[in-house]
């Protein structure tokens, strides 16, 4: 695998359906994406640089046992030569204690480690400079970073499966 760039997303307070989802059988909380960066390390090609535009939604599933969480995530990156990118990512997310923390506004300042997050990516874009984001397998590793506050950041190191 080829690690090809870093990508933070900001997300504010989600909106939690209380009651569980009636097909699925677990909680569902909506998270709004407000800001989010995405930048290509130096080698990988084509150049990806810009930022999440107008506002993505995480869609996210508790594991009824309360130790796993389901993403489904939604959003538009806007590249500095003006091209859209739609992107999507499925993922999982191991609820450790610090992140239990920092989910539920009882954390301090705090940084978590890689290894509990991990997403698979989808693209669609209209621009042909961007296509072989359309046809490649990506995968992401995450962590949380907060600071108390402020909105907790996710950052993702993202990969292309080779």
């Amino acid at each position: 695998m080829l690690c090809v760039w870093d990508s933070t997303t900001t997300a504010r307070n989600p909106i939690q359906i209380e009651r569980r989802s009636v097909a699925r059988g677990t909680k569902l909380m909506i998270t709004p994406m407000i800001a989010g960066t995405v930048k290509s390390e130096s080698a990988f090609s084509p150049a990806l640089n810009g930022e999440f535009v107008g506002q993505g939604n995480d869609y996210i599933h508790v594991d009824p046992d309360g130790k796993h969480l389901r993403l489904d995530a939604h959003g538009v990156i806007k590249t500095t030569d003006d091209a859209i990118i739609y992107l999507n990512y499925t993922g999982i997310v191991d609820m450790t204690p610090d992140l239990q923390a920092i989910l539920s506004g009882n954390s301090e300042s705090t940084v978590t480690p890689f290894g509990n997050s991990f997403i698979h990516l989808t693209f669609e874009t209209g621009d042909a400079k961007y296509a072989s984001l359309e046809t490649g397998v990506w995968v992401a590793a995450g962590h949380f970073i907060y600071e108390k506050g402020n909105p907790p950041i996710v950052e993702y190191k993202v990969s292309k499966v080779t």
